[in-house]
């Protein structure tokens, strides 16, 4: 009886450490990689176009290119609409003049510089910028939680803004006013605002024309996007 018991014992835990080694393997079973299709539409003027970098080194590509390294989607598609220079005003008109599907899974936007820039009435982007940003929830199939509002870099911080404290104090009240709007209406807002802050101390942060954000400088943006970026397009990967 007691050499049975033994055996019946020995049978039950040499059952449970296979069944724990079984756990363990589909435990550490990687994440599949998500194939379905994928759109993203960004939003702007030369922060977006990415004005004296390689195509491939403005921020949405670089945002692009990361997303599909961590979910190795392949199938991602990228749509940017911005020139360089352009206010609220012209990337209204530009998106009022182009059919523009309305089936996309990520936004961003980032405007408001070139207002600061040219001195046009302050009171001008706050009618256009609430405007853009509806836009902008239309063509993520009207889902408000698909737009990413990236902040107004800093100019000040290079050779060419010398550090003038008049264009930080602008560049200041255009962030506020976005930042309180995107609070005010669940929008995600991100603060990008401080790495272009360090130009004047970190050069490597500036492109070659000595005005705008270099590649790295788009590098450290995406960094902060893309957990975000993440999240709404579902991916629970680690």
């Amino acid at each position: 009886m007691k050499l049975k018991n033994l055996l019946l014992n020995l049978c039950l835990v040499l059952f449970l450490c296979a069944g724990c080694t079984s756990n363990s393997q589909e435990n550490d079973q990687p994440v599949m990689e998500s194939t379905t299709p994928l759109k993203i539409i960004s939003l702007g003027d030369s922060y977006t176009i990415g004005e004296s970098v390689c195509s491939t080194c403005r921020f949405p590509e670089q945002l692009k290119d990361s997303i599909k390294h961590k979910t190795g989607n392949p199938d991602i598609d990228l749509k940017v609409i911005a020139t360089t220079g352009w206010t609220t005003s012209a990337l209204l008109n530009a998106l009022n003049e182009e059919t523009i599907e309305e089936n996309y899974d990520l936004a961003t936007l980032l405007i408001g510089v070139n207002n600061q820039f040219q001195g046009r009435p302050f009171e001008q982007f706050e009618t256009q910028f609430p405007k853009l940003a509806n836009k902008a929830i239309s063509y993520t199939k009207g889902v408000k939680k698909n737009l990413i509002v990236v902040s107004i870099p800093d100019y000040a911080f290079t050779p060419y803004g010398a550090g003038r404290e008049s264009i930080s104090n602008g560049i200041d009240k255009y962030n506020d006013f976005i930042e309180n709007y995107c609070n005010e209406n669940g929008i995600t807002y991100v603060y990008i605002t401080d790495i272009t802050r360090k130009g004047l101390d970190e050069p490597d942060l500036i492109a070659s024309d000595r005005l705008h954000p270099s590649t790295l400088a788009y590098s450290k943006f995406v960094s902060r996007i893309l957990p975000l970026a993440l999240e709404k397009i579902g991916y629970n990967g680690n």
